[in-house]
């Protein structure tokens, strides 16, 4: 179950949600078309790209497969936003 994040965390649910919409946006799709790729609720995408929560390794997963890239390059993208 994804978390709400604490304030040490919130620059890192920032920067992740800065890296996911570059990358949803980079690969055409709607917050909606993602979502449902990734089996994951339309509110909790744009939550996740608002910083207001974090994934959890499986979403990060579903995510990554859904944007066909490796969860590795969600999480590598996001410490150089850091």
């Amino acid at each position: 179950m994804p978390t709400r994040t604490s304030a040490p965390a919130r620059s890192v649910a920032l920067a992740f949600g800065k890296v996911l919409r570059e990358h949803r946006e980079r690969a055409a799709l709607s917050q909606e078309k993602l979502a449902a790729a990734a089996e994951l609720d339309r509110t909790f995408i744009g939550m996740l790209e608002r910083g207001e929560r974090q994934p959890t390794l499986e979403s990060l997963f579903k995510i990554a497969a859904a944007l066909k890239v490796t969860p590795a390059t969600l999480v590598a993208r996001t410490a150089a936003e850091l």
